[in-house]
């Protein structure tokens, strides 16, 4: 190399690496779509009747237990939502849906500064099933080796979530939208509306959707229901103040109509009305939906059948096999072990559909109560979470540069 008063060009030489960096990146993620969710469980190996039941079952057990221990809201649906995001990263032969949602509720209980001990949510669950001459107290041995399990639990659903502690409560806004409304306290509509946000964390829209959405969907299914026509509401007229547009309300709302048409006796609305109101009031929403050419799943990427629907397609009003907007079939997908799942070592990307890695996170040393997956990227690197996506992806360029090509 020439000294600079020579008048030639200085010159570096940049060191490239060839060897994969034994880092790997986890983003958080506000939202998960459908298509993403759906890829996830076809990953797991999991089909859809045990899909249903192991999601309504958790989510009753949690609802059941915290209304025992007289939790707020809040945090049923963190932990339904924690609960949710274990399940898409871990298949249901690792663990016990049980200790699941226990772990879930135990982790929400901190996050939203309920606290409680992991053996006062498991005496509660076990003084339920059994009569008050046989209840327990929490200090009982017999709680010793689940409430282990569970702690060590705790770990694996913080990683499922990303470390992620932003959580959305659609309750306290669709109260804030019933007062802008004018519905007065008394009127039916809002308290159906408010059961309704409770049966929405039964199913996956409180991981794909916003705040606003959910509100505005619970609002107009239940005057849908009752047969009470707001207008400003059903047509949307208020949409972009929130920053939302019909399809999102639509995907929700036919989320919902799903779970009252097939699982009406797990819900707590779906008994107060027959099946037949559920089906009468999807009609002019299937229609509406095919009028204005509003997709099943609002964010939907065509990946030329990689990613086919496990019920439903992306076109408006059909899914894969010509089924009209909203058939709850899904097609059938070959049961893989969990053994056979394979984790990813690359960079986890940000929230964006079908970008986040779906493997199960593996930590060192064994967790109580699941099997865990060998896989690279725990097993032999760094695994850090990042909550802004933007930080991610100024440090992976930075990366690329050492990188060999």
């Amino acid at each position: 190399m020439n000294g600079a008063g020579s008048g030639e060009t200085t010159t570096t030489t940049t060191t490239r690496r060839n060897a994969p960096l034994r880092n790997f990146v986890q983003v958080a993620k506000s939202y998960v779509f459908e298509q993403e969710i759906q890829n996830s469980l076809r990953e797991t190996g999991v089909t859809q009747a045990r899909e249903d039941s192991i999601r309504l079952a958790g989510v009753q057990w949690i609802d059941n237990v915290r209304r025992a221990l007289k939790l707020p809201v809040k945090t049923f649906n963190a932990a339904v939502v924690y609960y949710h995001k274990f399940r898409l990263q871990h298949s249901d032969g690792e663990y016990s849906f049980v200790d699941a949602a226990a772990a879930a509720l135990f982790t929400a209980c901190k996050i939203e500064d309920t606290l409680k001990k992991s053996r006062d949510i498991l005496c509660a669950a076990h003084n339920l099933k059994v009569p008050r001459q046989e209840h327990l107290s929490p200090d009982d041995q017999v709680f010793e080796h689940q409430s282990r399990t569970i702690i060590g639990l705790e770990r694996l659903m913080l990683e499922a979530s990303g470390f992620d502690f932003r959580n959305r409560h659609p309750q306290e806004f669709m109260i804030k939208l019933a007062k802008f409304y004018h519905f007065p306290k008394t009127s039916p509509v809002l308290k159906t509306a408010y059961v309704m946000t409770l049966d929405l964390y039964r199913t996956f829209a409180p991981l794909k959707q916003q705040t606003a959405t959910m509100a505005f969907a619970c609002l107009e299914l239940a005057g849908r229901l009752l047969g009470e026509e707001h207008e400003d509401i059903w047509r949307g007229r208020d949409y972009q103040t929130w920053k939302i547009d019909r399809g999102m309300v639509m995907e929700t709302l036919l989320d919902l109509l799903e779970l009252y048409t097939h699982h009406r006796t797990s819900t707590a609305v779906g008994p107060d009305f027959p099946v037949d109101t559920f089906l009468e009031v999807r009609i002019p929403l299937n229609l509406e939906s095919e009028e204005r050419n509003l997709p099943r799943y609002t964010a939907w990427v065509e990946t030329a059948g990689r990613d086919a629907p496990l019920g439903y397609g992306p076109a408006a009003g059909l899914n894969g096999t010509g089924k009209a907007n909203g058939s709850h079939s899904r097609g059938s997908s070959k049961n893989v072990s969990p053994k056979d799942a394979l984790t990813s070592p690359s960079t986890n990307s940000s929230s964006g559909v079908g970008s986040g890695s779906t493997a199960a996170t593996s930590v060192p040393g064994a967790t109580p109560g699941v099997r865990q997956r060998a896989g690279e990227r725990g097993r032999e690197g760094t695994v850090r979470f990042i909550l802004n996506p933007d930080r991610e992806r100024d440090e992976r360029a930075v990366v690329e540069l050492f990188r060999g090509p």
